[in-house]
């Protein structure tokens, strides 16, 4: 057996975690991802443009579908290609991930950093399941943070109850612009939602704006 003190002088790619947990936000498929951490490993080792013959030998996709998905990354102004000059002045092509980190950098700062009040930190960033963002939403809106008894309703709203996370959002926004603060009255709100059969967030958006109108 490969004692891991071997293996790892095969030496690290460093990714950010933001684009580990956040990804699929900009669109990205998991195959796309895939051929995107390939460029960064190659790109950290010194070769900027790698052949679709090389990404292909380090995943399951052939050459053809490397090359796809690289042009789909093109298309999608993810992934560009640049030429870069050496200490000898000879140019030559590579592969840029630069409008990827500023896509990614624009989602952050829109829907993570605006929703709270304090710095980034890598749990932060991964804590990007349903239930992490819903306390960070509630502990926002509240200006204070939870118990544990109210985390734990929160996890029985989706895992018990089933109700969508959107829903939630919206419960807790109707609370806000009521200016009541407890869990009882946003519990009600969703239970008076689920009365009416009210099952999506689009469903609840109708409801509101038809009954606002």
């Amino acid at each position: 057996m490969t004692a891991f003190n071997q293996y790892r002088l095969l030496g690290f790619t460093t990714i950010s975690n933001a684009l580990l947990a956040y990804y699929a936000k900009l669109k990205l498929t998991s195959a796309e991802f895939i051929v995107i951490l390939q460029l960064e490993a190659f790109a950290q080792r010194g070769d900027t443009f790698p052949s679709s013959d090389r990404i292909a030998a380090n995943t399951d996709f052939d050459a053809g579908e490397v090359s796809n998905l690289l042009q789909g990354l093109i298309d999608k102004k993810l992934l560009i290609l640049t030429e870069i000059q050496d200490t000898d002045g000879k140019i030559s092509n590579a592969y840029s991930l630069d409008p990827l980190y500023e896509k990614l950098d624009q989602y952050l700062q829109t829907h993570v950093l605006r929703r709270q009040d304090k710095p980034l930190t890598d749990n932060s960033v991964l804590d990007n399941d349903p239930l992490s963002q819903l306390v960070r939403q509630f502990e926002i809106e509240f200006g204070r943070l939870l118990s544990p008894i109210e985390r734990e309703e929160i996890a029985d709203w989706l895992s018990i109850d089933h109700y969508d996370p959107e829903i939630i959002k919206l419960a807790l926004r109707e609370a806000v612009l009521a200016q009541v603060y407890n869990f009882k009255y946003v519990d009600r709100i969703l239970l008076n939602w689920q009365k009416m059969n009210l099952r999506t967030g689009q469903e609840v958006q109708t409801y509101l704006s038809r009954n606002q109108s």
